[in-house]
């Protein structure tokens, strides 16, 4: 039986030009970026073009690019590190009810510190209010962190909008973008973020690496010690062949970008049409138009998101009921509840499909069908 994968946003298939990439870098470029002698030299070259290439491709400059170990840790260094750095001119952040746990749990630690958290609803489709997030801010407020691209639901927030309204407050604007780099063209000053998070192996790269972007002249107290790497933001030895793989995805994303998200679209469109054609009985949780290309997020009413599972799995098909990040746990989506509320019976019995790097359209019906079969025998 071939096996279908629909779980990009989980995590994607590494790209074989990434892999080529990764794999002269092993056996070449060993020297490690703080060593003064040729070696060292070499690796540094090569980290500082990484450095630049991905910069640029969000509008920002070389130095303003923090390598991490991916999105979570991009995160955390944002959120604590903005919070201990700024915590004289206030100790108030905001959020929203939806966002990714490295962010929420990263709140919910400052709290304990004497920290206060607003945390955003958001309406049905799984978006903020722009008048509520205006009422959140007070003189205390130091940072508002709100996601470009939500991971289950792929509902887009209003970017430019939420940095247009902070242009004239002193709250730094941190987003996590790990789901929509790659898919959104994504300019960090046309759209007044200061702070932005991304992880590799989202965009058919490596496990293990990121970035955060940082505007220059933000002050960030580091998370780690031992060393001076990453002008003194985040200690220890690069991990250059990860780096110079994430480089490759970059560019590969970049230069099929549009016609990738137009693809990724189209299949979404295509899934729902062979449900529909089907007689499947479903739910949409979120927006069609307004979300990410390549995540849709389905409920079936009767069935169960356990048993959906399996059967899906057994049927060779490779879906989630959302984040992977929370994978084996019993608690309902907590992005469903904000949506529909902890009593709607779409907290149990809804599926993410999402797509990427390989997926058909032949994959797509046969998904669908199989989907449809399954939920039809699920609901007796």
């Amino acid at each position: 039986m071939e096996r279908i994968y629909l779980d990009h946003a989980a995590t994607s298939p590494i790209h074989p030009r990434v892999i080529e990439k990764m794999a002269k870098a092993m056996g070449d470029f060993y020297g490690n970026p703080s060593s003064i002698h040729s070696f060292g030299r070499e690796a540094r070259h090569l980290l500082d073009e990484a450095r630049h290439t991905l910069a640029k491709g969000i509008g920002a400059g070389a130095n303003e690019i923090i390598f991490t170990s991916g999105g979570t840790e991009a995160d955390n260094l944002a959120i604590l590190g903005v919070a201990e750095s700024y915590n004289e001119k206030g100790r108030h952040i905001i959020t929203t009810e939806i966002e990714h746990h490295a962010v929420l749990h990263a709140c919910q630690r400052l709290e304990k510190q004497g920290f206060t958290v607003t945390y955003l609803p958001v309406d049905e489709t799984g978006r903020i209010s722009i008048s509520e997030l205006e009422q959140a801010l007070t003189d205390e407020t130091i940072l508002v962190t709100i996601m470009y691209g939500n991971n289950e639901v792929g509902t887009i927030q209003p970017i430019e909008k939420i940095g247009k309204l902070l242009s004239s407050h002193q709250a730094l604007f941190h987003t996590d973008a790990v789901q929509a780099y790659g898919l959104i063209d994504i300019d960090v000053n046309k759209a007044g973020i200061d702070l932005l998070s991304v992880s590799a192996h989202k965009i058919n790269g490596p496990k293990g690496t990121g970035f955060l972007f940082a505007k220059d002249g933000i002050k960030l107290s580091p998370r780690s010690f031992g060393g001076e790497q990453e002008r003194k933001r985040r200690a220890g030895t690069e991990n250059l062949v990860s780096i110079l793989g994430f480089m490759e995805a970059a560019q590969l994303a970049a230069e099929s970008r549009e016609e990738k998200a137009k693809h990724h679209f189209a299949l979404k469109k295509r899934f729902i049409e062979v449900l529909e054609e089907e007689s499947s009985v479903f739910e949409l949780n979120g927006s069609l138009e307004n979300s990410l290309p390549h995540i849709v997020n389905l409920s079936f009413p009767g069935t169960n998101v356990e048993a959906m599972l399996v059967n899906l799995d057994l049927a060779g098909i490779a879906v989630s009921s959302g984040s992977a990040c929370t994978a084996g746990s019993i608690e309902p989506s907590h992005v469903l509840v904000a949506m529909f509320g902890r009593e709607s019976e779409r907290i149990a019995n809804s599926i993410r499909f999402s797509f990427g790097l390989g997926t058909t359209e032949a994959d797509i019906v046969r998904a669908a069908k199989e989907t449809a079969k399954i939920t039809r025998r699920l609901r007796g």
